[in-house]
C-alpha cells in the first residue's frame, strides 16, 4: 500500500522524538538545499521522459523521503554509547544466523530491527524473487567482475549524496578498494540460493548493511561536520534508490523507449529481486514501484530534485581512490592483468552509460579514456556477451539446465571468495573532516 503522504511526513518528523539523539537538532520543515524545485538546477532536467510524467505528489515523496533515515536500524545504532560499535555488530550476526533470542540480553531496539525484516510484505512474490536470484547469476557472474568499479564511481557524480562516504574516510585507495569489493560482495551474496531467507547469508549482510548505513549518520551527525540544512539526513532513503534499482531503472527506460510497457515474465522477476532486496535495506513500497513507468517516474522524481553539485575535493577526491585502488585480492601475474583490464573496462563502462561520451566532463573529474580503454572495453563486452548467451541458452535446455545451475552458483562462490568478507562495518574513530563547500 502507498503511504498517504500526510503519513509519510509525519513519520519523517517522528524522528525527532523517536531519536533525539541522531535528530533532535534536526529542522524537518526546512528543505535542505539538496533538494530543488527548479529540474534546471537538478541532475535531471527533463520530468516527462518518454512521456512519463512526474506529478506534485511524486515530488512532495521524494522530498520527504529526502529527510528519512532508517528509524528501526537508526535506534539500534543510537545504542553505540552503550555498547560499542563491535558489540552491536556481534548482537546483529548472533540474531541473523541463529535467532533473536541467540545473543543474551537482547536490547528491544535489536528485536524491533529484525522483526521489521523479517515480516516480508504482501506486495513481494517470493516466487517471482527466487526466480530473479536465479536469472541475475549470469550477469553478476560474467560482467559483475567488469563493471563494479565503475558502477561504484557513479555514486560519486553529486556532492550531495557523495559526502557520506568522504566523513568515513574513504578518500584512500586501500579503503575504497574494501568499500567497492563489500559492495560487490552483499549484491553477489544475494543471488545465492536461498540467501534472502530468514537466516540466509542475503538477509544478514541486508542487515548488516542496514547497520553499516545507520552507524555513519550517528557519526556523521555527532561529529559535527554534518550540514543538515544543505545536505539533510545523512544517507538517506532516496540516496540508496540508485543502488538497488540502477539496473531495472535503465532496463525500464530501454523498453519505454522501444515502445513496450509490460515486463516479460524473466524481467518481472529480475524487478521482485531488486524490489525485495530494496525492502530488506529499509526502502519503503512508495519508491518501489512494480512498472517499467513506475520506476522510471520514481527514479525521475529523484534525480530531478537532486541539485547538481560537484566538489572536487569530495567528489573527485572519491572518484581518484577508487579508480586507484587495487581490488583484486593478491598480486599474482593472473590479479594483476585482471586488474589491468577490468581498469580499463571500467573506466569506458562509467563513460558510455554515465557520462553519456561526454568525455571532456569525465576528463574534468579526473577520468581518462584512452582509444586503448574503448578497445579493452569493446573486446571485454564481446566475450562477457557471449558467455551470458551461452548459459543463457543452456538455461533453455533441459538436460543442460541444471548443471548450468550449477556451475553459475559455483562462479558466485568464487567471487565471493575473490571480493573476501565483507565486514560492513564504519568505525567513527576515522572520520575525517570534509571541505565540501555548500552550493552558492
Amino acid at each position: 500500500m502507498i503511504r498517504p503522504i500526510d503519513e509519510v511526513r509525519a513519520r519523517v518528523a517522528s524522528q525527532k522524538t523517536l531519536l533525539p539523539g541522531f535528530y533532535g537538532k534536526i529542522d524537518f520543515d526546512r528543505t535542505p538545499e539538496r533538494f530543488t524545485e527548479d529540474p534546471g538546477l537538478a541532475v535531471a532536467r527533463d520530468r516527462n521522459p518518454l512521456g512519463v510524467s512526474v506529478s506534485q505528489d511524486d515530488l512532495d515523496r521524494v522530498r520527504a523521503y529526502t529527510m528519512l533515515g532508517d528509524i528501526v536500524a537508526d535506534a539500534y545504532a543510537a545504542l553505540i554509547p552503550q555498547f560499542g560499535f563491535r558489540r552491536l555488530i556481534d548482537m546483529l550476526v548472533a540474531a541473523c544466523e541463529r535467532g533473536i533470542t541467540a545473543a543474551p540480553d537482547v536490547p528491544p531496539e535489536l528485536a524491533a530491527f529484525i522483526a521489521e525484516m523479517e515480516a516480508a510484505p504482501d506486495w513481494i512474490d517470493m516466487d517471482l524473487v527466487r526466480e530473479g536470484q536465479r536469472l541475475d547469476r549470469n550477469a553478476a557472474a560474467h560482467l559483475g567482475p567488469f563493471a563494479i568499479r565503475g558502477a561504484f564511481v557513479a555514486t560519486f557524480l553529486n556532492k550531495y549524496s557523495a559526502l557520506p562516504m568522504a566523513l568515513t574516510g574513504t578518500l584512500g585507495a586501500e579503503t575504497a578498494a574494501k568499500r567497492v569489493n563489500e559492495t560487490a560482495a552483499f549484491f553477489t551474496t544475494t543471488l545465492l540460493p536461498g540467501s534472502l531467507e530468514r537466516h540466509g547469508e542475503g538477509f544478514k549482510a541486508a542487515a548488516m548493511v542496514r547497520l553499516m548505513h545507520s552507524m555513519v549518520r550517528f557519526n556523521a551527525l555527532r561529529s559535527g561536520r554534518w550540514n543538515a540544512e544543505v545536505y539533510g539526513v545523512p544517507i538517506p532513503q532516496v540516496d540508496q534508490m540508485p543502488a538497488g534499482l540502477i539496473p531495472i531503472f535503465l532496463m525500464s527506460f530501454q523498453m519505454l523507449r522501444k515502445g513496450r510497457r509490460r515486463f516479460t515474465p524473466a524481467e518481472r522477476a529480475k524487478v521482485e529481486l531488486a524490489r525485495y532486496r530494496c525492502f530488506l535495506l529499509g526502502l519503503p513500497q512508495d519508491l518501489l514501484a512494480d512498472t517499467p513507468e513506475g520506476i522510471v517516474r520514481m527514479m525521475t522524481a529523484r534525480d530531478s530534485t537532486l541539485r547538481r553539485g560537484f566538489d572536487d575535493e569530495t567528489c573527485g577526491a572519491l572518484i581518484r581512490a577508487t579508480l586507484d585502488a587495487y581490488l583484486p585480492p593478491d598480486e599474482s601475474p593472473a590479479n594483476r592483468l585482471h586488474d589491468r583490464i577490468e581498469r580499463r573496462f571500467a573506466k569506458a563502462f562509467f563513460l558510455r552509460h554515465f557520462m553519456r561520451g561526454d568525455r571532456k566532463r569525465a576528463a574534468s573529474m579526473g577520468i581518462e579514456v584512452t582509444p586503448a580503454d574503448e578497445a579493452t572495453f569493446i573486446v571485454v563486452a564481446l566475450l562477457v556477451t557471449l558467455q551470458m548467451k551461452a548459459f543463457d541458452l543452456a538455461d533453455r535446455l533441459p538436460v543442460l539446465r541444471h548443471v548450468a545451475e550449477a556451475a553459475m552458483v559455483h562462479r558466485i562462490r568464487a567471487l565471493l571468495k575473490r571480493y573476501g568478507h565483507a565486514e560492513f562495518t564504519t568505525d567513527g574513530a576515522s572520520y575525517r573532516p570534509t571541505n565540501a563547500k555548500a552550493a552558492a
